[in-house]
């Protein structure tokens, strides 16, 4: 029997190797266990992750198109504030360079998936909407109510805010509308036969404009990370921020930000497969439930975030939140898409039509007015709200046909 022990390949586990190999499991285990309650139970949006799984049976068990689409739009609300904080995890490693980045592109993940997905089943009316929405909401709701609110909540405080962070955030937003601005007036020109143009020419100063957009935000984006970085960093910033310590690893965060953003991009599918059943289901136009629904859902998260700094009187991270991510749909999202469909020869240009456009240019300008003095007050705020509150009776007071919705690619001197 001496013998055969010797034979074996592998000594015999002594009791306490045993002890150890329990220990070991005992620490992966607890460390998946306190990654699962900071990321999951972390949030006081946890009873909402429920509605995934909801969302998924119901697609999967043919429900009604209507609850296929009402669940999935809110499973997406849990989704979008847990890919935020994540991208804040992982930029605690990454340091403030690649984390600024990492952050400005997973604050909109949601939108540039519904947007692509949207791109994908050649629905470009409901991505043009989208986007569009969300820069109106993030302009006129967010920081409307963050204004009404705050300013009521800080009345006998000061209410003055650092301009050269929203400065250059509206200089984007202008160069924006200046391009949506011209690309309407040349539409406008090729239709009439005014100058010696064609169809052709307009797709192609479309992508012209969105190279020169993207240009200006990657201008931006290294002014503000890399040069002058000092001019856009509070103090307010610092005492909220910089002290805060991460509460997961950076493989854990990145793990656990694929598979959110899976789910992100299953459930926004969800979204685009049914949103024409569910304008039929309620009565919506679909213009509505995309300029108006879609954003407000998608940045509920984000939207909470910046009415609370308001309330605690820091306007400036307020602006950062509103402005930055319109700044980023406008001069980011919309002209990547734009070249994504270049690439795919998709016939999608930056013709956002005459309402479109002129809802979106007129609310960068109100913004613009009620920011250039440097104050901030309540009547402002509510001044935006109302604003915001006509745009949305403007979209559902106006029927969209669905010949608007889908934009099959065209061919132009063999050109799509």
């Amino acid at each position: 029997m001496a013998g055969a022990r010797s034979m074996s390949p592998l000594p015999p586990r002594k009791w306490s190797d045993l002890e150890m190999l329990v220990n070991a499991r005992s620490d992966t285990l607890r460390n998946f266990l306190a990654n699962l309650h900071e990321v999951l139970l972390g949030t006081k949006l946890f009873p909402l992750f429920t509605v995934v799984p909801l969302a998924i049976a119901a697609r999967c068990f043919r429900f009604g198109q209507a609850w296929v689409f009402s669940l999935s739009l809110i499973g997406l609300v849990p989704l979008a504030e847990r890919m935020s904080f994540l991208s804040e995890q992982i930029a605690y490693y990454a340091g403030p360079t690649v984390g600024g980045l990492l952050n400005a592109t997973c604050g909109n993940a949601p939108e540039l998936i519904i947007a692509l997905l949207a791109l994908h089943k050649d629905k470009i009316g409901v991505l043009k909407w989208s986007l569009l929405g969300s820069t109106i909401s993030n302009l006129l709701l967010v920081l409307g109510s963050s204004l009404f609110c705050g300013g009521l909540a800080n009345l006998n405080k000061e209410r003055q805010f650092d301009r050269k962070q929203a400065d250059a955030n509206l200089m984007l937003l202008l160069l924006a509308s200046l391009c949506h601005i011209l690309i309407l007036t040349y539409c406008y020109v090729v239709k009439n036969d005014i100058y010696m143009v064609d169809a052709i020419s307009t797709l192609e100063l479309s992508r012209t404009c969105s190279i020169a957009m993207l240009v200006a935000y990657i201008g931006c984006m290294f002014f503000q990370l890399m040069t002058h970085r000092q001019l856009f960093v509070s103090q307010e910033e610092d005492d909220d921020i910089v002290s805060d310590t991460p509460v997961i690893g950076f493989a854990s965060s990145f793990a656990w930000l694929v598979g959110m953003t899976m789910l992100v991009t299953i459930l926004s599918n969800y979204v685009i497969s049914t949103i024409e059943a569910a304008s039929e289901s309620w009565g919506m136009p679909i213009s509505f439930i995309s300029v108006i629904l879609l954003p407000i859902v998608g940045n509920a998260t984000e939207h909470a975030g910046a009415v609370i700094f308001a309330f605690k009187n820091k306007i400036d991270i307020t602006l950062g939140i509103s402005l930055g991510s319109s700044a980023q749909i406008s001069l980011f999202l919309v002209p990547l898409t734009t070249v994504v469909a270049w690439i795919k020869d998709i016939h999608m240009d930056l013709n956002f039509k005459l309402l479109e456009t002129g809802t979106l240019v007129l609310a960068i300008l109100i913004t613009t007015f009620t920011l250039q003095d440097g104050s901030w007050h309540y009547l402002k705020g509510l001044v935006l709200l109302l604003c915001y509150v006509v745009i949305a009776a403007v979209f559902f007071f106006c029927q969209t046909p669905l010949d608007h919705v889908y934009v099959a690619p065209v061919e132009v001197n063999g050109y799509r």
